[in-house]
């Protein structure tokens, strides 16, 4: 188990063999809607639509502290002492090297360094925008109750099972076990982080968790950074809940064959897969269900924003994890 601090890596591999790192760092946050009533419960009120959101405003967003991140998603990290002694060598080759490739070398030379490393704020303890106000207030009382069998986890694509043309699926798959439903629209995977250490994690143990975040991500993080986020936060939900069964789900796919952030995605899952140990921990990628041959969305799957999925995808995603589910609910 490894606290990481950064972020963005490019691998460049040198003539010599030697791999070095630049790292950029960049987040934007969500904008915060107007909160609506908390819920989370499985019967609980869905939300409006699709600016739902439960963020109270309350001022500017304050990175919180490092997450625990799991070895098998860890990034590579240098120690001082070892990015002085790889920029040494790679100064002293380039310095010296006498090749066709020399004027080359020393054009690129900043990028064949290794940099400071520094945080990845997707593996924070940070309340977001989305994890302020009534809606967190509302798990953290659902939470103190007890009495939650199954826990579902993430962002709107979780969240909007309970909105009322998707609460028939819900209630065809779920309605039946003691849910309860703690994702929020627009959070990433730091707001999760922040919410199960502040409330939403304590006072229950389910017997299974059912989580997918990281979509929301994915516009300010590189994938390696995505994959430490969503690793710590299954981590801390190790610790929380020591005895539960997690189902990680697959970050779905979004937008269309080409776009970058379809490949974003795939990396992200490539990364994460890493987490299942058939033990505590169980990964699954339903992703192509939804996609036709050309992995285009199937129709009347998804909205046209190409990243919520509507009746029907609901339908598809109950269909694939219920057996799962229902074996370790028993």
């Amino acid at each position: 188990m490894n606290v990481q601090r950064p972020s963005t890596l490019f691998a460049v591999a040198l003539v010599a063999g030697t791999l070095s790192f630049s790292i950029v760092d960049a987040q934007t946050q969500a904008p915060a809607p107007p909160a609506p009533a908390a819920a989370g419960q499985g019967p609980g009120a869905p939300g409006a639509g699709p600016g739902r959101a439960g963020g109270a405003g309350g001022g500017p967003i304050v990175i919180g502290e490092p997450a625990p991140v799991p070895a098998v998603v860890a990034i590579p990290r240098p120690t001082e002492a070892e990015r002085a002694a790889v920029n040494a060598t790679v100064q002293s080759f380039i310095n010296t090297n006498q090749s066709p490739t020399a004027p080359l070398l020393k054009k690129f030379e900043s990028l064949l360094m290794l940099q400071p490393a520094r945080l990845n704020v997707a593996a924070t303890f940070t309340q977001t925008a989305q994890r302020r106000g009534p809606r967190h207030e509302g798990f953290v009382e659902i939470a103190r109750q007890g009495n939650i069998d199954l826990l579902l986890h993430g962002d709107s694509i979780t969240d909007w099972w309970l909105q009322p043309d998707n609460k028939p699926m819900f209630d065809k798959y779920f309605g039946h076990i003691r849910t309860a439903n703690f994702a929020i629209a627009g959070d990433t995977t730091q707001g999760v982080l922040w919410g199960l250490r502040n409330g939403e994690g304590q006072g229950y143990q389910p017997k299974a968790v059912m989580v997918m975040i990281g979509t929301n991500n994915s516009g300010a993080f590189t994938a390696p950074e995505i994959a430490e986020g969503v690793g710590a936060v299954v981590l801390e939900m190790r610790r929380n809940f020591p005895t539960a069964k997690i189902l990680m789900l697959a970050i779905f796919p979004r937008s269309v064959p080409g776009d970058p952030v379809r490949d974003k995605i795939a990396e992200v899952n490539r990364i994460i897969s890493r987490l299942d140990d058939q033990q505590n921990v169980f990964y699954m990628d339903i992703g192509d269900k939804f996609l036709d041959q050309r992995g285009y969305f199937l129709a009347d799957t998804f909205r046209p924003d190409n990243l919520h999925p509507v009746v029907k995808g609901y339908e598809i995603w109950g269909e694939a994890v219920s057996s799962t589910l229902a074996g370790w609910l028993k």
